[in-house]
C-alpha cells in the first residue's frame, strides 16, 4: 500500500506549481484576444486591426501556428477565404478556440481586417466587402426581454 501514497507525494509538488501558475495574473489569458476595445487603439486599416488583435495567434506571416494543443489556422493560401463570408462570420461570431468579435470591433474594422487577410499572405481576392455587408451578417443581440 505505500506505493500509491508515494506516488500521489510526487504528484503534490506539480500540481502545487501549476495553481499557482494558473493564478498569476501576469499570465495572458488564452481570450485575452476577446478583450480588444476598438476604442483603446487607433486601429483603422486592416493591417492595424490584424497586427494588434489578430496576428498573436494567426503570426505575422498569417501561417498560423500549432502547438500545446491548439491550432491556429493559417490565411496564406487558405481556400475558405474564397467566399468573403466565411471570414466574416467567423470574426463576428468565433470559431473553435477563437473568440468573436461582434461588438468589440466596428462593423468598419472588421470588414478592413477581413479585407486585408484576402488580399495578404499571397492571397489575391478583389472582392472587397464593406461595413454594411458586416452589419447585414451580424447575430440578433438579446435584448433580455423574452
Amino acid at each position: 500500500m505505500p506505493a500509491p501514497l508515494f506516488r500521489t507525494s510526487r504528484l503534490l509538488p506539480i500540481v502545487a506549481a501549476a495553481l499557482c501558475l494558473a493564478a498569476s495574473p501576469r499570465l495572458a489569458r488564452a481570450d485575452a484576444a476577446a478583450n480588444v476595445d476598438a476604442k483603446s487603439a487607433p486601429m483603422t486599416t486592416g493591417a492595424d486591426v490584424y497586427r494588434h488583435v489578430c496576428q498573436g495567434c494567426h503570426m505575422p506571416d498569417g501561417k498560423g501556428a500549432e502547438g500545446a494543443g491548439a491550432r491556429f489556422p493559417a490565411f496564406a493560401g487558405n481556400p475558405k477565404l474564397a467566399d468573403s463570408g466565411y471570414p466574416v462570420y467567423v470574426v463576428l461570431n468565433g470559431f473553435g478556440g477563437m473568440p468573436w468579435f461582434n461588438g468589440r470591433l466596428t462593423d468598419e474594422q472588421i470588414a478592413n481586417v477581413v479585407n486585408y487577410i484576402r488580399t495578404s499572405f499571397g492571397n489575391h481576392y478583389t472582392d472587397l466587402i464593406k461595413a454594411s455587408d458586416v452589419a447585414g451578417q451580424k447575430p440578433p443581440v438579446p435584448t433580455g426581454e423574452d
